[in-house]
């Protein structure tokens, strides 16, 4: 098998594959002893990952199911700088918020992390003080987007603008009572599980062993037991620490850990009953006060309607649903801001995801602080737990900090805030021949990607009608980024299974392709 082009700052090979998966399983079930061993690999643990492996100790970071299996792929997709938070008075997590905006949009990933314009009409529903009072925020935020280091030019200020240009950025907004908008600069993801696989495979550049289909029991003297689900087989891995990135199922692993899950729950709709908008739009929910939805255009022609913030009681699933209830609340608040109303027929797909907040004295799961939590058992298990996929680089440093300290371990500061992601490169014109959307997925890979191509033409088209996922992308996925079955394609590498019907048309593509993907 070959591998992957390299950035000249990876030690190791940034490529995970089955093969790779195979040797490194067998060296930890022969006795190997790691520095670090971390559990879960959802964003917060790719990212634990990193940081470990970066500062030069020894890692394994394990998962039951694949990389951004839980949490982390449910996500809005921004990357955002703590507006809401600073409305609700936290400021620290306001500020905390900007700086990891800023240093994934213009440092360790520009090439997965865009600005995005948001639309707030001025309706009725917006009141003359309201539009004031969000005005004010507004520049709040633009002055803690300054205060965090983050440039204009990356984030343009807020302005009021006109009726006529809202209505460009997002043809299908009501035109009924417009008095104008208010328009501002956030970040977003290209994809979530994106940035996921990206942090996982520069840990592995830096030598870290990233190992999915394991699950863990909870650790005892620094001994996990750990089954393969591929094969059967349970074996010991041996480490020094053991960090618990688990997020929503922390508890199984450290039964202290009092967590208070919620579920949030995201449309997926056609963009062009929007009008292909331009920008998202923030829509007031109706009857209430500092309760919004948003409204998010996607690159291949989806938008996302979220977002729900439901209490979760009982047994956490693997895989979350929407409640209908939700659906039509998403759908009711949305068509208030519409020129057309849109219905539960026009909806092609939704998804769910849990958050893992903290147990605290707030009524509602909304209210419950979004600040992340570091603790340390007397056993010495560091678990790490809250936060949000925008801080999940500062919640990383905070665990293995933690971890460090705990194991004695002869580690250097955290290096990750300016430690490039694979692939990290700023969006540009594409070459010759090289499809924009590689460019905006994979960035400095882009040519890689197409290359594996090479000597067959037909892996650069469609792997389906409508679908914009190429051949090659799901070469890519099993070569290089640890995809391992179809669903691991379809869910996580390229999200064609947000939309059911999207995911039966590319089925067939896709096992053909993996059939063969070994074959070099």
């Amino acid at each position: 098998m070959t591998s992957a082009p390299q950035m000249d700052t990876l030690p190791h090979s940034a490529s995970l594959s089955a093969g790779r998966r195979t040797r490194e399983l067998a060296d930890l079930a022969n006795g190997q002893t790691v520095d670090v061993l971390v559990i879960g690999l959802g964003v917060t643990g790719a990212g634990v990952a990193l940081d470990a492996a970066s500062r030069g100790l020894s890692v394994a970071a394990i998962d039951a199911h694949d990389l951004a299996y839980g949490t982390s792929r449910w996500s809005s997709k921004l990357v955002h700088g703590g507006l809401r938070y600073l409305a609700a008075g936290e400021f620290g997590l306001a500020y905390e918020s900007a700086v990891e905006r800023g240093i994934l949009l213009e440092r360790t990933a520009p090439h997965l992390v865009t600005p995005l314009p948001f639309v707030l009409p001025l309706t009725p529903a917006v009141g003359r003080t309201g539009a004031a009072t969000t005005r004010l925020g507004l520049l709040a935020a633009d002055a803690l987007r300054a205060a965090a280091g983050t440039s204009r030019s990356a984030l343009p200020a807020s302005r009021r603008i006109s009726g006529a240009e809202a209505r460009r950025l997002f043809p299908a907004v009501s035109s009924r009572d417009l008095r104008g908008a208010l328009l501002y600069w956030d970040g977003q993801l290209v994809d979530d599980a994106r940035l996921v696989v990206t942090l996982a495979r520069t840990a592995a550049g830096h030598g870290a062993a990233i190992l999915t289909r394991c699950r863990a029991q909870p650790p005892r003297a620094g001994v996990v037991s750990v089954l393969d689900t591929m094969s059967g087989r349970r074996f010991e891995i041996r480490a020094r620490t053991v960090v618990n990135a688990t997020g929503v199922w922390a508890d199984q692993i450290d039964p202290s850990v009092q967590l208070r899950p919620s579920r949030g729950t995201h449309l997926v709709l056609p963009a062009h009953l929007l009008g292909h908008p331009a920008a998202a739009l923030t829509v007031p929910v109706p009857g209430s006060r500092n309760r919004f939805a948003i409204v998010l255009p996607q690159a291949d022609g989806r938008v996302y309607v979220g977002l729900t913030d439901e209490p979760v009681t009982g047994p956490v699933p693997d895989v979350a649903q929407p409640d209908p209830g939700e659906i039509s609340f998403l759908l009711e608040t949305l068509s208030s801001a519409l020129e057309t109303p849109i219905g539960v027929g026009d909806v092609i797909g939704a998804f769910a995801g849990l958050r893992p907040l903290l147990a605290g004295a707030a009524a509602r799961t909304a209210d419950l602080s979004r600040r992340h939590a570091v603790r340390t058992s007397p056993d010495a298990l560091v678990t790490v737990v809250g936060g949000k996929l925008t801080t999940y680089r500062r919640m990383a440093r905070d665990a293995v900090d933690a971890a460090v300290a705990v194991g004695r371990l002869p580690a250097g500061p955290c290096r990750t805030a300016r430690l490039p992601l694979v692939g990290a490169a700023r969006q540009g014109t594409p070459p010759d021949g090289l499809p924009a959307r590689f460019v905006s997925r994979y960035g400095a890979e882009a040519a890689a990607v197409a290359a594996v191509a090479k000597g067959d033409p037909a892996l650069l088209r469609p792997i389906a009608d409508g679908i914009p996922v190429t051949g090659a992308e799901v070469l890519w996925a099993v070569r290089h980024e640890g995809a391992l079955d179809e669903d691991d394609v379809l869910d996580r590498r390229t999200r064609i299974g947000l939309v059911p019907a999207d995911r039966e048309r590319a089925l067939a593509g896709v096992r053909a392709i993996l059939a063969t993907a070994g074959d070099q």
